[in-house]
């Protein structure tokens, strides 16, 4: 089963925690499309009072993984379109930060996301999933927020939760291939560091394009249950 890495889970709510574990096994198909969850049946299993748990389906509609119903929801998933999307966005987002960051002094930055491939690295040889996804999405989020924009970082803040749990389900699907394709993905971190070394426009522009294409192929593999018509 998949988990939450602990860095995550630290100084969040109660209602966080539980649209972090409910959105993971949505996600990973453990509590399917069409599946009812019930308010007092969540907040029984977490010895809560119901606000907290409506705090949380909150959250997942927000996602677009539910839809609320009066004392619970019916969930819906996310089709394969859907996380396209997701990533159609993320693609955006990196692409501007990455633009916006170029001509600066990106040395601090640069020594920050080589620490996170080696956190990675060092997962990886602990066959540590859930901290491999946090450094992989701790990467991301360095970039952004070395850009310096508030609106851009709101959104990304919006989204964040929702990356979280498709990185980690990915990344299960990553480790399940062997070593050989672990590398390929921290590979592919380290090509956009030496992209972003150059402070070549044109460059860094390619390198994110090729990042996200190789990132929607492994949507594809990692979801393959998820459909293409959507929830609607």
């Amino acid at each position: 089963m998949l988990n939450f890495p602990e860095q995550w889970l630290k100084n969040i709510s109660l209602g966080e925690h539980i649209a972090n574990e409910l959105r993971l096994r949505i996600l990973e198909n453990s509590i399917k499309p069409g599946e009812v969850l019930s308010e007092n049946q969540i907040a029984r299993q977490y010895g809560t009072s119901r606000s907290p748990v409506r705090d949380a389906l909150k959250a997942l509609s927000n996602d677009g993984l539910i839809q609320l119903e009066r004392m619970g929801a019916v969930v819906l998933g996310l089709s394969l379109r859907d996380l396209q999307e997701l990533y159609d966005v993320r693609e955006m987002i990196e692409y501007f930060a990455q633009q916006r960051v170029s001509g600066k002094d990106m040395n601090a930055m640069l020594v920050l996301l080589c620490q996170n491939i080696e956190r990675m690295e060092l997962a990886a040889r602990f066959d540590d999933h859930s901290d491999f996804a946090y450094y992989d999405l701790t990467f991301h989020e360095t970039i952004i927020r070395h850009s310096s924009h508030q609106r851009i970082l709101n959104l990304w803040n919006s989204m964040r939760p929702l990356i979280m749990a498709v990185i980690l389900v990915t990344t299960e699907d990553v480790f399940s291939h062997g070593k050989e394709h672990v590398e390929w993905v921290i590979d592919k971190h380290r090509k956009v560091v030496e992209a972003m070394q150059t402070d070549n426009k044109a460059i860094i522009e390619k390198s994110v394009s090729n990042y996200f294409d190789d990132s929607r192929r492994t949507l594809n593999k990692s979801f393959p249950s998820s459909t293409e018509s959507g929830n609607n």
